[in-house]
């Protein structure tokens, strides 16, 4: 008896954290900032580095207007 409550406790707990662990994971991987774009990944994707009032910046491509590091 004891062994077919021990059983079904398991399984309503698993069921209980089967849709709560997808959830969590994908919150955490959403709180990742993507990576600061260099000058040789702005030009990768097409773009060119240029100085504009007091930083470098990526012009045109994927990373187009984002600062350059």
């Amino acid at each position: 008896m004891r062994r077919r409550l021990l059983g079904f406790t398991a399984a309503v707990i698993l069921a209980a954290l089967g849709p709560i662990v997808p959830v969590a994971h994908a919150t955490v991987v959403a709180q990742v900032p993507p990576p600061p774009v260099d000058g040789q990944m702005c030009e990768d994707g097409g773009g060119v580095v240029l100085y504009d009032s007091g930083s470098w910046v990526c012009v045109g491509g994927a990373h187009d207007g984002k600062p350059v590091v």
